[in-house]
């Protein structure tokens, strides 16, 4: 268990992407479990994180962009 108080999940997040200047959606599905809930989120935003930031190894050489340059 832990000392983490999760009802600071909200305005952690809420302060990490201001901050960031990213935007950020979170849907709860189903969950009861305040702890597990927290966990899920903070899991779902890790990934998503570092899929946003990793290097495409596919594209290599390519410009990363959408319109073909930046």
């Amino acid at each position: 268990t832990g000392n983490f108080d999760v009802n600071l999940v909200r305005e952690f997040l809420r302060a990490f992407v201001h901050h960031a200047g990213i935007t950020m959606h979170v849907d709860l599905i189903s969950g009861d479990d305040a702890h597990h809930v927290a966990e899920s989120i903070f899991k779902a935003f890790g990934r998503a994180l570092d899929e946003a930031v990793g290097l495409e190894t596919r594209l290599e050489g390519a410009i990363p962009s959408t319109k073909g340059l930046l």
